[in-house]
């Protein structure tokens, strides 16, 4: 069973940094492309970042510049840095996978991840 696991949230001040991880279990991560994504309440669900399986990055404008996305395919793991944190990245943080020719819409992303909360506030 694909599954993955996220962690790392919590409640963080303005202007502080947190380090997210995506832990894939039942399949190997090297062949899929793996996308962070986040909800707010009352908000659509929307994309953050995404890694390709040979490690081009996306980031959504908003957070260009302060977030970084990376993998270990050896810990079978994905990891969001997430710095200069703002109120307006609070939100529930999830990641999902996408095949690896995927053109990255949002509905080529499975096993989602059950999510990880981030708050920033001060």
């Amino acid at each position: 069973q694909l599954q993955l696991v996220e962690s790392g949230g919590g409640l963080v001040q303005p202007g502080r940094s947190l380090r997210l991880s995506c832990v894939a279990s039942g399949f190997t991560l090297d062949y899929y492309a793996i996308g962070w994504f986040r909800q707010a309440p009352g908000k659509e669900r929307e994309g953050v970042s995404c890694i390709s399986n040979s490690g081009t990055t996306y980031y959504e404008d908003s957070v260009k510049g302060r977030f970084t996305i990376s993998r270990d395919n050896a810990k079978n793991t994905v990891y969001l840095q997430m710095n200069t944190l703002k109120p307006e990245d609070t939100a529930v943080y999830y990641c999902a996978a996408a095949p690896s020719n995927s053109d990255y819409s949002i509905t080529d992303f499975h096993s989602w991840g059950q999510g990880t909360q981030v708050t920033v506030s001060s």
